[in-house]
């Protein structure tokens, strides 16, 4: 088997869910079955929204850049990063550590297109959005998308840096009229394009219109450093409990 080497702490409690879930998704039935994994939480590393939008000037990518290098080091094969923002630098990445780096955007992208979604919507950091990171795979393979307006995408990043970095409750109502608004503008899938935001998914049961970008990327670490359990060969199909969302 391939080692994974995690690069996170971007945040870290999105960083403990992604390893989550790579353990739960792994076809194991001992300890020894499971993938190889090495992890440097990095939570210094300066903010990416910031920098990609003028906000700082503190470069993130030197230091996801010597995080990426040790764990080259001490033995990984390939890297993940549980930051969809942090994709706004992943070729360099790639060209700076010297390793393959998988793709969460791209990843997500072709999943949507095997699922043949036609139109999605997009919940993420200013970062992702401003850049286009989705915006632009997603428009290279006929998908068409849709942004929270300017209103509803500042309630979206209190939710992630006021209400989840923080550690404070998310405020469940606001998320779900954002997301509303989304599906009656035709969305058929509202991504959770940032990892902060799937830790709603881990807390609460979400309707089957979300697709956790998260989930994604780990799905696909595993298929390429372990075995995948059967039930994970398609996401998103989670039914709605009696505390679940209603969109």
């Amino acid at each position: 088997m391939k080692t994974l080497g995690v690069l996170g702490g971007l945040g870290p409690m999105a960083t403990a869910y992604f390893l989550q879930l790579l353990t739960q998704m792994s076809d194991a039935a001992a300890d020894q079955e499971h993938m190889e994994i090495v992890l440097y939480s990095k939570p210094a590393v300066p903010d990416r929204t910031k920098f990609i939008i003028g906000e700082s000037s503190l470069d993130p990518v030197p230091d996801m850049v010597a995080a990426g290098l040790c764990l080259k080091e001490i033995g990984a094969d390939l890297l993940a990063i549980p930051c969809i923002t942090a994709h706004y630098f992943h070729r360099e990445l790639e060209e700076k550590i010297g390793l393959p780096v998988l793709h969460a955007i791209e990843d997500t992208v072709s999943y949507l297109q095997e699922d043949h979604r036609t139109k999605v919507g997009i919940l993420a950091t200013d970062g992702t959005i401003k850049s286009g990171l989705f915006q632009d795979a997603l428009d290279r393979a006929g998908i068409a998308f849709l942004v929270p307006d300017a209103e509803d995408q500042k309630g979206v990043m209190d939710i992630i840096y006021r209400q989840i970095k923080a550690g404070k409750p998310v405020d469940m109502a606001l998320f779900g009229r954002i997301s509303k608004k989304l599906i009656r503008s035709g969305a058929q899938t509202v991504l959770l394009a940032c990892t902060e935001l799937s830790l709603i998914k881990r807390d609460h049961v979400l309707p089957a219109e979300y697709l956790d970008v998260m989930e994604v990327l780990a799905r696909r670490a595993v298929l390429e450093c372990g075995r995948l359990r059967s039930e994970y060969q398609r996401l998103g199909r989670h039914t709605e409990g009696a505390d679940g969302l209603r969109l």
